[in-house]
């Protein structure tokens, strides 16, 4: 087997813990993919969560990204950080979940379900400022959306959201660019009243 150092594309991402972290995986070890399961199971519910607003489609398709993760371990190259690597495998699953619910009705939901607490005011307002996020985001385009949620809830860079998203690093600006300004435009109620 070739040694790190004689690999140029894997020499950059070295550094990256998490795509050391994979390549042990790839070589068959179940602690290096338990540990990046661990890290990163959270942060791609939560990215689903903000696209689905189901917390069990959330953890499913986390699950489903894990699988993949671990079926293409053998063939991983550390070409890019593994958060772009693992966030482009999310972005492909979400975009198949958005056509699988297309062709299915919305399910119906019982008030009841949610739940009979009365929050304080604090709380109340909290979930009303929530709840209007999420639905304005609802209205972004699915690109503008997972750009957005990239960049904020992810962190990552413009050059690894182009990655992960397989567009240019302009597209990329210009998404974000466009969300921010929907998302202002749809929460401005929010933004006046907090002045």
């Amino acid at each position: 087997m070739p040694s790190l150092s004689t690999m140029p594309a894997a020499n950059e991402h070295c550094e990256d813990p998490d795509a050391a972290l994979m390549l042990e995986a790839a070589g068959g070890s179940e602690q290096a993919l338990r540990m990046l399961v661990e890290k990163w199971q959270t942060p791609l519910i939560n990215f689903f969560y903000r696209s689905l607003g189901s917390v069990e489609q959330s953890e499913d398709l986390a699950q489903m990204v894990f699988i993949r993760v671990y079926q293409a371990a053998a063939k991983y190259e550390p070409k890019a950080k593994f958060s772009t690597y693992l966030f482009h495998i999310a972005r492909r699953l979400l975009i198949n979940e958005y056509r699988r619910q297309s062709r299915k009705p919305l399910e119906a939901v019982d008030p009841a379900e949610l739940g009979a607490e009365t929050p304080g005011r604090d709380k109340l307002a909290l979930m009303e400022i929530e709840e209007a996020f999420e639905k304005a985001l609802e209205t972004l385009p699915e690109n503008q959306r997972t750009a957005i949620l990239l960049l904020k809830q992810q962190e990552l860079s413009y050059e690894e959201i182009a990655q992960a998203m397989d567009a240019s690093e302009t597209s990329v600006k210009s998404w974000i660019h466009r969300a921010r300004q929907k998302l202002k435009t749809e929460l401005k109620d929010f933004y006046t009243n907090a002045s």
